[in-house]
């Protein structure tokens, strides 16, 4: 079941949201045994969000549900709750003991073979075939399914229990709660990737506020608009031009092809994480921001401080800083920035175009810390954002092609050594006016121009209140008329793929 499908916005939905704030009534009603409800609230959703995964997933449900148990357990053994009876908040500063080392290396062992093997089986079995003899390979039945969400999930988890090692969080002793943190569905799937350490508190404390709920209601149907309205028109585009044969693909489409991907990645993931955002604020949880305007940024450093920020944080926080950061010297860092970045692409995905993608993006951040970014630094603003898109652009054919040998023969057409000349496949068979219009947009809306327009209103009803009350009447129509043209869409069976969703 994925966000944007009718099932999920006419059925699951609602019905999910009246149950569970009935439950949570007598919580806003400061009932004297609000706590009991809270908890009833945590499990129902804990219940929902099973059913949520299983409806796509069926019995590989078990996969979250032991990872689930095994960090739980590990996180009261490294917290003394097992041997000693009861939780402690670790210090810093102080050593472990061999029996919290122990309870730290079962929970990431545990949750990396599980996404090791699931993730890169396959993987391993087509590499293996492609290095001996047709009699050796190994036949189709080897192969095995990727759960959704495991890279998500596995992460996820596993960070609990290292936040509890270093004493950064309190583990719990409620299964309940901390199931409803790894499964909560509207992050399960594909993000943002949410640390205990920031919903810990909201889980046993969180409070309902219909201006949260307003605003989470805003927020996913914005990202239902990315994703239905924008993002998904420009894929029909791109995946077809990206499937056209070598003798086929011109220059112009090549560009237009990647000019589209460069759009639905970020609509279709972004559009997803405000999704989740908003349904976590509609449960009365906070997450934090995946996405922030990337396609501004002036160099491939502000680019990951602001794409995909939980997993960039993840990689940084758990990764790049144990391995030293950049503490032990330039050639140190350079090393760090490229195994965190060679991983981040392996994370991605099972396929050698992925860890190109990645080694692709940790050269330019080796690059830019050895003096490139002092150099583009010099260049006009408009120069700095052209540097970087055309690097992010370069990087998306890397990242959407199935091989290597495909993403050469684009890139080699992107720079005017196409395969054909001419085409009897014309770019108008591929810009109709939907796919125009949605560019557009996409071009548009890629910058902060709503954050500017909602300054611009309270400055302006600062003064004149009435106009407050006229842009909240606007936005509600808006918001409306984004929510009837998805659903016609979703509703005539229009491409609604989600990328993310492979990972």
């Amino acid at each position: 079941m994925v966000f944007s499908s009718i099932t999920f916005l006419f059925l699951f939905l609602p019905v999910v949201l009246v149950i569970y704030h009935l439950l949570f009534l007598p919580v806003s009603l400061k009932h004297k045994q609000s706590a009991v409800f809270r908890h009833l609230a945590n499990l129902f959703l804990l219940c929902v969000s099973l059913i949520f995964y299983f409806w796509g997933e069926a019995w590989l449900v078990w996969i979250v549900i032991a990872s689930t148990f095994v960090d739980f357990f590990c996180g009261l053994l490294i917290s003394g709750a097992l041997h000693k009876g009861r939780i402690e908040m670790l210090e810093e500063s102080a050593p472990r003991t061999r029996v919290q080392r122990v309870g730290l290396i079962i929970s990431v062992t545990s949750n990396l073979l599980f996404l090791g093997f699931f993730k890169y089986f396959n993987f391993g079995v087509d590499s293996f075939n492609a290095l001996v003899p047709e009699a050796l390979r190994l036949t189709d039945m080897m192969r095995i399914t990727l759960p959704l969400g495991i890279s998500f999930y596995t992460f996820q988890s596993m960070s609990y229990t290292i936040d509890v090692y270093r004493g950064h969080v309190k583990a719990t002793r409620n299964l309940i709660d901390f199931a409803c943190f790894v499964t909560l569905f509207p992050q399960l799937v594909a993000g943002p990737i949410v640390r205990y350490c920031d919903i810990a508190y909201q889980l046993v404390h969180r409070k309902m506020t219909s201006q949260l709920f307003a605003s989470g209601v805003t927020r996913f149907v914005l990202g239902l608009g990315k994703k239905v309205l924008i993002a998904n028109t420009v894929a029909r585009a791109a995946d077809n031009i990206f499937a056209l044969s070598p003798d086929q693909l011109t220059s112009p489409q090549a560009w237009v092809a990647t000019i589209c991907y460069t759009i639905q990645i970020y609509y279709d993931f972004s559009g997803y994480s405000d999704m989740a955002i908003g349904l976590g604020r509609m449960f009365g949880f906070e997450f934090l921001e995946n996405f922030n305007y990337p396609y501004i940024s002036r160099s491939i450093q502000e680019f990951w401080r602001r794409w995909h920020i939980s997993l960039s944080t993840w990689f940084r926080d758990y990764l790049y800083i144990p391995l030293g950061g950049n503490k032990k010297g330039e050639g140190r860092t350079y090393f760090n920035l490229i195994t965190v970045f060679f991983l981040c692409g392996l994370w991605h995905g099972a396929n050698w175009a992925y860890v190109t993608w990645g080694l692709y993006h940790g050269l330019f951040l080796v690059l830019e810390r050895m003096g490139l970014r002092r150099l583009v630094e010099r260049l006009p603003r408009v120069l700095q954002h052209v540097y970087t898109l055309l690097i992010v652009m370069v990087g998306w054919v890397l990242f959407a092609t199935e091989s290597f040998s495909q993403s050469i023969i684009i890139l080699k057409s992107m720079a005017g050594f196409a395969p054909a000349t001419a085409s009897s496949l014309m770019l108008q068979d591929w810009l109709s006016r939907d796919v125009i219009t949605a560019i557009l947009y996409g071009a548009i809306f890629s910058a902060p121009v709503l954050v500017q327009v909602r300054a611009w209103v309270r400055r302006i009803a600062a003064h004149r209140p009435v106009c407050a009350g006229g842009y909240e009447l606007l936005k509600g129509v808006a918001l409306t008329l984004i929510f009837l043209l998805c659903s016609m869409s979703l509703a005539s069976g229009t491409y609604n793929p989600f990328i993310y969703f492979r990972f």
